[in-house]
């Protein structure tokens, strides 16, 4: 449908307005994004895809094809074999602590090989990869096994180089792009794996619900902490779960007044997160309760077929 060295065919179909667009199909979402990933489009070819799909929105055909070409291009983690956890760590804190690395570490207490991956999209948040470095846990430099009961940050360039250029685009254009959302979604390892998908406004949630569910990806989807996949330790949200296409609720959101306020770092920068994480792992305070039925339903998520409560 493009010609070779561009996309221009592709953003003649998509950058008609919200009403006047077509929808790609998967395979030619997958033959776009591809173009875009090995870096066969100029900057303005770049900005102008970027541009139309913000005003036109994906389909769950377009996103899952987004995925194929991403899959087919990541340096994957090598297979364990053991089910992974994946948490895609890209708002970080811009009111409320980063507690992404928390859950992580929780997780790998409980035996589990977690692999949290990301970038900074905003200068002036906070990020997981920030409190990890200041829980002795630094991004990886190389894409490697991860074993059971260990936690691996893996930078987004790392992973895919291509893919760190699109998400970029933001900086430039100050507006998100299919890349925001397709970091919530991919699964870089080989071997099975349970990606946590969060969302911060409603039509994501549907949005990315769909696509797990095209894609039959095993997925735990929840309202994370701005935009963060960890529940909000001053409220349980819902969660759904995916296994082979098939959506489960098997968290419902809480609902009433809150009883009390959990005990939470009164500074989100890096330094004071990673101590009062360092903290609560030491058992010197709980662990806010969303996030403790968040760890189990993501232990139970990882061999098991959802439980509904």
């Amino acid at each position: 449908m493009a010609e070779p060295s561009g996309i221009a065919a592709y953003i003649k179909e998509i950058g008609r307005g919200k009403d006047g667009a077509r929808a790609l199909s998967r395979e030619q979402a997958a033959d776009l994004m591809g173009r875009v990933l090995d870096g066969q489009v100029s900057d303005l070819e770049l900005g102008a895809f970027c541009l139309a799909m913000r005003i036109k929105g994906e389909t769950p055909a377009e996103m899952a094809g987004f995925l194929d070409a991403t899959h087919a291009r990541l340096q994957r983690v090598p297979d364990s074999g053991q089910p992974t956890v994946v948490l895609p760590s890209y708002n970080g804190a811009r009111k409320l602590p980063v507690l992404t690395p928390l859950l992580a570490l929780l997780l790998a207490r409980r035996g589990a090989a977690v692999v949290v991956h990301g970038t900074a999209t905003e200068d002036r948040r906070v990020t997981s990869q920030a409190v990890l470095a200041g829980l002795g846990v630094p991004a990886r430099t190389t894409v490697g096994p991860v074993a059971a009961g260990e936690v691996a940050f893996l930078p987004t360039g790392l992973l895919l180089p291509g893919l760190q250029r699109l998400l970029d685009v933001r900086r430039v254009v100050g507006l998100r792009n299919p890349g925001h959302s397709l970091v919530k979604l991919m699964n870089p390892c080989h071997g099975p794996a349970l990606v946590v998908g969060s969302y911060t406004h409603p039509e994501y949630a549907i949005s990315m619900a769909d696509t797990f569910a095209l894609t039959g990806t095993r997925a735990l989807l929840l309202r994370g902490t701005e935009g963060e996949p960890v529940a909000d330790a001053r409220r349980t949200p819902r969660m759904e779960a995916f296994v082979d296409g098939v959506r489960t609720e098997v968290q419902p959101p809480q609902d009433g007044p809150l009883a009390r306020l959990p005990d939470l770092p009164t500074e989100i920068d890096a330094d004071g997160t990673a101590g009062w994480i360092t903290s609560v792992l030491d058992g010197r305070r709980s662990v806010p309760e969303p996030i403790a039925l968040q760890m189990e339903h993501i232990l139970h998520l990882l061999t098991h077929e959802p439980a509904t409560p």
